[in-house]
């Protein structure tokens, strides 16, 4: 049975629709991530499951309970919030403790689930510290610490490290994932970066104007996207998606590898690495470089082709070119998705890695 189950969920801000009519099946252990652009819903989402905004249609079940309209204090959730939301004037073991304190829990049984969270997230020498003498990532541990204590049964994280720098973003998404593989927590992850929702996620839910696009784990969603919108969104530098008339040379390998005619008026995708640059005359497509992104272990490389299409390679190598450059492109043909004029997806390419 589902652990945590939405059943046509629905909010409305005035007359204006925000989530409409959100279908999920969550299951218990689970990392969940909600990723989409601004104003997708995505923590509309999130505060409706906390019980932060009111549900105006559909049902919430957590573990068999209706906790549909639940205040959300009876909810056994524990929420951490972008902004730190610590209080200044309290020791970090005050504000770790400080949730159990009021629901008179003994001080004994408080000691020894803030000692084990804070040996978690190692916090053990900073307990003493008030928040003003901790470091941005230090202070989200402790946010994160606050959580844990009380033991809720299912985690939920609004855009947690967005005021950390890049280093300490990456330093604190691996403490995440630690402490998730640790504890064994349902959580919910709300973020608008995508390389979090692929490194963290069990299933990530992409989502778009208050409905959800798909559901799957991050290599089905980067391999398998069930639309133009999602394989765009999905990968970093995003798919090439270019219109099908603008590939002329190499349409004819294009369908021979997808069994199909491209489709009139539709587009084909290609992920940077099923692009290949070669010496000019020495590919399908004719082109010049009009940037090179030298990025240490990978390069990125921007084509424009006699076409007018506009390609990013990705390679491992290091490359000598340089804008301006004459240049051919091959593509791998099996790697390509096809996609109608309206962006559904017609055909799903494979990529044939070495």
């Amino acid at each position: 049975m589902a652990y945590l189950q939405l059943k046509g969920i629905e909010k409305f801000f005035g007359g204006h629709r925000a989530i409409k009519g959100v279908d999920l099946t969550i299951n218990q252990g689970e990392f969940i991530v909600f990723v989409g652009p601004s104003g997708c819903g995505k923590s509309t989402l999130l505060r409706l499951i906390a019980g932060l905004e009111h549900i105006d249609g559909g049902t919430l079940t957590l573990d068999g309970k209706d906790i549909t309209h639940l205040p959300s204090a009876k909810r056994d959730l524990a929420m951490v919030f972008q902004s730190y939301a610590l209080y200044p004037h309290m020791t970090v073991y005050d504000n770790m403790s400080f949730a159990l304190k009021l629901a008179g829990v003994s001080p004994e049984v408080i000691r020894d689930k803030v000692d084990k969270a804070a040996q978690v997230l190692n916090l053990t020498q900073y307990l003493q510290r008030k928040p003003q003498a901790l470091s941005g990532g230090q202070r989200q541990r402790v946010a994160i610490g606050r959580a844990i204590v009380r033991a809720p049964k299912v985690f939920l994280f609004d855009e947690p490290l967005s005021n950390l720098d890049a280093a300490l973003r990456g330093q604190t998404r691996v403490e995440i994932a630690k402490l998730h593989r640790e504890l064994g927590a349902t959580t919910i992850y709300v973020t608008h970066d995508q390389v979090e929702a692929m490194t963290l996620a069990d299933r990530v839910v992409v989502l778009r104007d208050g409905l959800i696009e798909q559901v799957g784990t991050p290599l089905e969603l980067y391999d398998r996207p069930a639309n133009q919108f999602v394989a765009q969104f999905i990968g970093t530098p995003q798919m090439n998606v270019v219109a099908a008339d603008k590939l002329g040379p190499v349409a004819p390998s294009l369908q021979a590898a997808a069994g199909q005619a491209l489709p009139a008026g539709g587009f084909v995708g290609l992920r940077p690495e099923a692009v290949s640059v070669r010496h000019a005359g020495q590919g399908a497509l004719s082109g010049r470089v009009d940037l090179i992104e030298a990025l240490g272990a990978e390069t990125l490389i921007y084509v424009t082709t006699e076409t007018g299409a506009q390609l990013v390679a990705r390679q491992n190598a290091r490359s000598g070119l340089h804008a301006g450059d004459a240049v051919s492109l091959e593509i791998d043909p099996a790697a390509a998705h096809l996609f109608d004029a309206k962006g559904r997806v017609q055909h799903t390419g494979a990529l044939h890695l070495l």
